[in-house]
């Protein structure tokens, strides 16, 4: 529950300040030509459903230990520096034997944060494309530092003191890392500094101090934040083990996870839960069982939804279950994930009477470890306001896949623990400002909310995606889901919504993804899944449209037209020459027309660098984008409009992009034209 919003960064500084932030809210590679509209795209060659598998721990063992016998010659061919090494962390298999292999990335054996990358491989081990968190180089002049690593400790926990932590500590010193997540990589210092939160959240505070200058680099808070009879879900069958006279709160059959009761206390695991008799709680909260049913409902159900749905074993994918703890603290409202112990908690809520057990929040908890094992999304910024989404959007996916009479699915986050105090819930997904904080659509300051609000927009996409705009109601709750275009989205139904954006997560998204790669991973996602010509794909693009990220797929007028695509990332070399992306128009007679649409969609770090033109197919050059040493937002995303009327309408047309100033990179994700 905490409140800190971080400011943005001045003009042309790579840094920003972030917040540290609990679960809960406050106080509360593929080149496409695509056709649409009344022209009739030619029909995809006939193709099978590509989707993951489900791999037993030993299978994904396996896929691991091959990963990592040819990392040496992974690296070499992907072209890293001699001092550069990669470090296997997690791999996907899809039904075609395709695979997508998760690394981490090391530099003179110094980890590189914001180095992380995905690898694609066929089934014969040829690679098929690569996703990097940054393009940069990694390359450091010198690796010792010119200040000591005492005074970034210091640097560190007087960020803590500021932001209210109590009982501040490092329990380990500074080490030092190559930070590539901003520009170009440097030399620095990671400190975690421990104790807790200013609301008696667990505190683990990252700072990231340049080992050169001092200077902070960057911050993200770790903690992510939110028969029994239950509270919430009525009369429910628990998985316990029996030893001898005693049963426990031990799921033997969804790998051993347990549920502890902390009895007001706020560290260690508490008591497992453990009695004479296999009945757990009466429903009421002074019955300290019942929130530990709940929770070890909460985190059965979450796991068989993993498994069954998305074919992942587990949290880690490796079949080892966390594990659950209730009654933290003392009347604490929240509810947290933690990397740290491998656990979700609990708060009992105001005046101990709430527990945040609901089916909705364990779900969202454990969707967090989810996260940090496999894009690890920053808990800060646009990325943060991803993680918290991906956690609200499974929390609500597990809801659904219970189909329990007493906490049916919607699209509400935590309508049941009331933790505003009067029956209204935590977060609405159909319409995120409704909570009065929450943003609808993107917008270039989104950034600097905190991840809690930030989160909106991808919720407001994710129901869009599932269930249109529009006036409807579903079990019994009546939504009203708007557009930022005011045109409509048809949605494509929420169990290929939660395919697609999973996929995204597990394959495509990385530590630093912001908005515009969501788009452009949910986009590959959705092209392997359904077909890049699919109305699921067309659908996509529609709802990130709708809330203001990318062009519609009819080029973002809502009427007829033909649309050419290319989707091949481009990067940006930092202050170097101009890249372009190009695409071949046919088909077509005549000229161009006067209102020629331009969708462009450039992930970049300081968009004023860029200059962005059109080069029609006649080589005349149109300005979309002048360079601007003003104009400090991220990323490029907009529809421009080009009288290209003296340009023949067949022909190579580029986009040519180039940046005009030095410290921040990006990458050109896909540009489109729309003929109308």
């Amino acid at each position: 529950m905490v409140s800190s919003s971080p400011s943005r960064r001045t003009p042309h500084s790579p840094y920003r300040r972030t917040a540290a932030a609990a679960l809960m809210g406050v106080a509360a590679l593929v080149a496409t030509a695509i056709q649409s509209g009344a022209a009739t795209a030619a029909p995809e060659q006939s193709r099978t459903k590509t989707e993951s598998v489900q791999l037993t721990p030993s299978q994904r063992a396996e896929l691991l230990r091959d990963a990592d016998a040819d990392k040496a010659a992974t690296a070499k061919t992907l072209g890293l520096g001699a001092q550069e090494a990669l470090i296997v962390r997690d791999v996907v298999k899809d039904t075609d034997g395709t695979t997508h292999t998760r690394y981490e990335r090391t530099y003179a054996g110094l980890p590189v944060l914001g180095g992380d990358l995905v690898v694609k491989e066929n089934a014969s081990g040829v690679a098929q494309g690569v996703v990097k968190a940054t393009n940069a180089t990694v390359k450091v002049a010198s690796l010792t530092p010119k200040i000591a690593a005492g005074a970034a400790e210091k640097q560190a926990l007087s960020r803590a003191a500021a932001e209210g932590a109590e009982g501040a500590d490092t329990n380990r010193a500074p080490r030092k890392v190559i930070w590539a997540a901003n520009g170009t990589p440097v030399l620095a210092y990671e400190t975690v500094v421990g104790g807790l939160q200013h609301d008696g959240t667990p505190n683990e505070l990252h700072v990231i101090t340049d080992a050169n200058t001092g200077q902070k680099l960057y911050e993200y808070q770790a903690v992510e934040t939110g028969t029994g009879n239950t509270m919430y879900s009525g009369s429910v069958t628990l998985g316990t083990t029996q030893s001898g006279s005693s049963y426990t709160l031990t799921d033997a059959g969804r790998g051993n996870h347990r549920t502890y009761n902390l009895n007001r206390g706020s560290s260690g695991t508490g008591t497992l839960f453990s009695k004479s008799s296999d009945t757990w709680g009466n429903g009421l909260p002074s019955n300290l069982e019942t929130a530990g049913a709940d929770a070890h409902y909460g985190a059965a159900v979450t796991w068989d939804y993993y498994k069954n749905v998305h074919g992942r074993n587990g949290i880690r994918g490796d079949g080892v279950a966390a594990y659950s703890r209730v009654h933290y603290g003392n009347a604490y409202v929240n509810a947290f994930w933690q990397d740290s112990c491998f656990c979700m908690t609990y708060g009992d809520g105001a005046g101990n009477n709430k527990p945040l057990t609901s089916l909705d929040v364990a779900g969202h908890e454990m969707s967090h470890g989810v996260t940090a094992n496999t894009a690890r999304l920053v808990y800060s910024g646009e990325s943060g306001g991803l993680n918290e989404a991906t956690s609200d959007i499974f929390g609500t996916s597990v809801e659904f896949y219970a189909n329990n009479a007493s906490d049916v699915g919607d699209y509400l986050i935590g309508e049941k623990i009331d933790i505003n105090g009067n029956g209204t819930p935590l977060r609405y997904m159909d319409r995120p400002s409704k909570d009065g904080s929450s943003r609808d659509s993107w917008y270039s300051g989104l950034g600097g909310l905190d991840v809690h609000y930030s989160s909106g927009p991808a919720n407001h996409f994710f129901y869009l995606l599932s269930e249109g705009s529009g006036t409807k109601t579903i079990n019994g709750v009546t939504y009203n889901s708007p557009t930022s275009d005011g045109l409509p989205v048809t949605g494509i139904g929420r169990d290929k919504a939660e395919k697609i954006w999973f996929r995204a997560l597990a394959t495509k998204f990385t530590t630093n993804t912001n908005y515009a790669g969501a788009r452009t991973g949910t986009l590959a996602a959705a092209g392997e899944l359904y077909g890049t010509t699919s109305a699921e794909y067309r659908a996509v693009q529609d709802s990130w449209a709708a809330i203001a990220v990318g062009a519609r797929s009819t080029g973002g007028g809502g009427g007829t037209g033909t649309s050419f695509e290319n989707g091949t990332v481009v990067a940006i070399p930092d202050n170097g020459a101009a890249v372009t992306s190009s695409i071949a128009v046919t088909g077509r007679t005549g000229n161009a027309p006067s209102n020629l649409s331009v969708s462009v969609d450039i992930t970049h770090t300081f968009r004023g660098d860029l200059a962005v033109n059109l080069v029609g197919p006649s080589g005349t050059a149109y300005l979309l984008k002048a360079f601007s040493s003003s104009d400090s937002a991220d990323n490029v995303v907009a529809t421009y409009t080009v009288n290209a009327s003296n340009e023949t309408a067949n022909g190579t047309w580029q986009l040519r992009v180039q940046d005009q100033a030095a410290q921040d990179t990006g990458q050109i994700n896909s540009w489109k034209v729309t003929f109308p």
